[in-house]
């Protein structure tokens, strides 16, 4: 079947923060200089937001550049930062630890990231921009090696290929620009690295995970305002990760626990850690009466300035968390990934009205001269030193952010893939975690209910093996263990028997919440994340 194809001068994949800001700064220029453009927008998950996953803390910095005004139209954005603390954790006690510098919040709102995105949107629209979830982009569109263009998967497929009564062939959206806004490890984004070697003499990227429970307690234990980080327990001092507690508005508490998948030991469960941190003295009297109302979970890009791609080519550029601009010592991005947006677009916008151009190469420049580029610089050898351990990592990042503030002579380097940090099975010892006591601590598949987590019956596998039967056996069972089991935080792998006592690898991909934390931890890369159906996979409604 033909295909319907669509035109607009931009094509933004991705209606997260950075997607949506690059859309509303090209519709304000549109409007100032009296230059019209057509620009659409399309996100997999079935509403703006479904998706969007995050602590989180706005740093409203880039917001006051975009919308200068914001605080008039009614933003979502109702509990600033009152209290900032920072601990150390023992099993047993809490100590707490002088705030560094890049994690105070004065001046910074706790959000949800999902609501926030949501409002950005209607900004968007506003200005006559055009926004369609519910469609995954599946491939790009090539001309003479220039992307052209974007195709949206077909819906209503079963797993044979063949069209289901609902069936809705995949659209061609042909751009002039297309802008990848896909976040942290986007599929599409993935394959320009590789076809124009965006990636090339860079570093490797590194990622973190992030589990996050979305919590309604007694009024009498909820302070507005409050924002607590910690580190050490329940992780070992080999392994990189902390967590956060954020207290909303409306007796909300958002709590969250953060893993880097740089870790060792095959045997570690970052979602059972997270349920583990929960029962901590200083954590459990804030739950004991408290309601959970939401989970979730998503990957986070870590790798900072030495791991930033090349962010253009013929036919369009990276924006956001698809690119790195994280800045993992403040534990923020969203004000970078807007930032960035905004850049891109001012650049884009003048490009535009070149007719013969077709790559938007002073974005880059410009990015450079920006206090973006700047922030992560000052920052750019905190998390590759927390490779040498917690203790000597927080003293050399004492020593870099008050000594050397952020100008160190050098600059650490990721040297090795997150694929590649695990070692063997047999060389680690296994990590026995306590039984839940579906008050504070929950199983995994009653936590995957609270994501609201949607598929068409049928639908195409979209967690794709290159290997599907030696490689999850002889090397990811038999030497680590099936690790996939364990860093997967919503059971979709499971190792299965048949009456032989064989194993097979299970893969439930009706769990999945688009995490990505499979694409990036699987030893061999033998597993391959690819989108789903548009609208299906969790729908976060406040996350």
């Amino acid at each position: 079947m033909t295909r319907e194809s669509m035109d607009f001068d931009i094509v933004i994949v991705g209606a997260g923060p950075a997607g949506l800001s690059a859309s509303i700064r090209l519709a304000q220029l549109a409007q100032q200089h009296n230059h019209p453009l057509t620009i659409c927008i399309i996100d997999k998950g079935e509403q703006v937001g479904a998706h969007i996953l995050s602590g989180a803390v706005l740093e409203p910095r880039a917001l006051n550049e975009l919308i200068p005004d914001w605080q008039n139209k009614n933003p979502p954005l109702h509990t600033p930062v009152v209290q900032d603390q920072f601990l150390f954790l023992t099993q047993k006690r809490s100590f707490r630890l002088p705030t560094p510098p890049q994690m105070r919040n004065h001046g910074n709102y706790i959000i949800s990231l999902g609501l926030f995105c949501r409002w950005l949107a209607e900004q968007a629209e506003n200005l006559g921009v055009n926004i369609f979830p519910g469609f995954a982009a599946t491939e790009i569109l090539y001309e003479n090696n220039r992307v052209c263009g974007i195709v949206t998967g077909d819906k209503g497929v079963d797993r044979q290929g063949q069209p289901k009564s609902n069936y809705q062939p995949g659209i061609e959206l042909r751009a002039k620009q297309v802008i990848f806004a896909e976040g942290c490890r986007g599929s599409l984004t993935q394959t320009l690295f590789s076809y124009h070697h965006l990636r090339d003499s860079i570093d490797p990227q590194t990622y973190g995970l992030g589990l996050k429970e979305l919590w309604e307690i007694p009024a009498e234990l909820h302070q507005a305002g409050k924002v607590v980080h910690s580190i050490g327990w329940p992780l070992d001092h080999d392994t990189y990760g902390g967590s956060f507690v954020y207290h909303l508005g409306k007796n909300r508490l958002a709590i969250g626990f953060v893993v880097g998948l740089d870790y060792k030991n095959p045997y570690l469960n970052p979602y059972e850690e997270f349920q583990r941190f929960k029962t901590h003295p200083s954590i459990r009297p804030l739950l004991e009466k408290g309601n959970r109302i939401a989970y979730g979970a998503r990957t986070l890009i870590e790798g900072g300035l030495q791991s930033i791609p090349k962010l253009t080519f013929p036919g369009g550029l990276i924006i956001g968390d698809a690119a790195g601009f994280l800045n993992v010592a403040k534990i923020k991005g969203i004000h970078n990934a807007m930032k960035s947006a905004m850049v891109a677009a001012e650049n884009l916008f003048l490009m535009l009205q070149k007719t013969t151009a077709t790559e938007c190469v002073n974005y880059p420049k410009n990015l450079k001269s920006s206090w973006l580029w700047k922030e992560l610089y000052t920052v750019r050898n905190i998390r590759p030193s927390l490779r040498w351990g917690l203790w000597p990592g927080l003293i050399y990042s004492a020593i870099d952010t008050y000594i050397f503030r952020g100008h160190a002579p050098w600059t650490f380097k990721h040297h090795t893939p997150d694929n590649q940090s695990l070692k063997k099975s047999a060389q680690c010892k296994k990590i026995e975690y306590p039984k839940h006591d579906n008050k504070i601590t929950f199983d995994l598949s009653t936590s995957v209910f609270f994501a609201n987590v949607s598929y068409d019956e049928n639908q195409p596998y979209h967690l794709k093996l290159k290997d599907r039967h030696s490689v999850p056996i002889t090397i990811n069972l038999r030497e680590y263990a099936a690790p996939e089991t364990r860093y997967c935080p919503a059971g979709v792998y499971e190792t299965r028997y048949n009456e032989k006592n064989e194993p097979r690898l299970q893969i439930n991909g009706g769990n999945c919440i688009h995490c990505k934390a499979c694409d990036i931890k699987d030893p061999t890369q033998n597993i391959v994340w690819t989108p789903s159906e548009g609208g299906s996979g969790p729908n976060y409604e406040m996350m």
